[in-house]
């Protein structure tokens, strides 16, 4: 039997005004759902609880945007997902980079040959009000390496890819942006939601992973690891 964890942010205006930081009031509520035989159940573990903190909770970014919105974007400027073998034919005969925005301790376990890795989501960083609200809430669960969106993300991708690139975004699961009938629009990823910031941004050529890495992994296509590069 397993079960996953899924906690929400929730937050209430305190003064009554918005401004680029709102101050706000923020709890989690924590769920847990339940995977068995006959099928998925949740529940609120224990019922009703919620961890509060006084915190400053930052406007909302780019990531944060709804997953509809920013569908809605990668389709209207052509972002194709592209199978794993495709993927690597198009690095090796087209000069496509592929660009994994997974954990660095990820990348270096394992990785395509010559991919370029930027995470989109870090460990978390800063001390403020909001961010222990958030350590407490995953600390709740055992959880001590809660993470966060990448704010340097783009900055770094700039300064390791040029904008007229052919870019393949590369994640673990991949996500998709094709309906199905349980998911009528797609399923947002980690890879999509940076291909959504690099067309934010003015990169014209991306494309994305679909089945993420691990299909590439299952395909038994070409790795490479970080520790091998360094011995070498």
């Amino acid at each position: 039997m397993a079960s996953l964890t899924s906690i929400s942010l929730h937050s209430s205006s305190l003064l009554g005004f918005a401004s680029k930081h709102d101050h706000t009031s923020c709890w989690f509520t924590v769920r847990s759902v339940r995977s068995t035989r006959q099928g998925l159940s949740s529940q609120t573990v224990p019922r009703g609880l919620k961890i509060r903190s006084a915190a400053t909770k930052q406007a909302k970014t780019p990531a944060e945007e709804d997953w509809k919105i920013k569908r809605e974007l990668l389709l209207q400027k052509k972002v194709r997902s592209v199978d794993a073998k495709e993927a690597l034919r198009l690095q090796k005969e087209n000069n496509f980079v592929i660009l994994d925005v997974r954990p660095v301790a990820e990348f270096k376990e394992a990785h395509p040959p010559n991919a370029v890795n930027v995470q989109i989501y870090r460990l978390i960083k800063e001390w403020t009000a909001w961010d222990i609200a958030r350590r407490a809430a995953f600390a709740f669960f055992g959880i001590f390496a809660g993470t966060e969106e990448n704010p340097e993300f783009i900055q770094t991708v700039e300064s390791k890819i040029d904008k007229k690139a052919k870019i393949i975004v590369a994640c673990a699961s991949g996500g998709t942006m094709r309906p199905t009938q349980n998911l009528p629009e797609g399923q947002q990823s980690r890879s999509l939601i940076a291909a959504y910031l690099l067309v934010l941004n003015g990169y014209t050529n991306v494309f994305h992973l679909e089945g993420g890495l691990y299909s590439w992994f299952k395909e038994g296509l070409p790795v490479e690891s970080k520790e091998e590069e360094e011995e070498e």
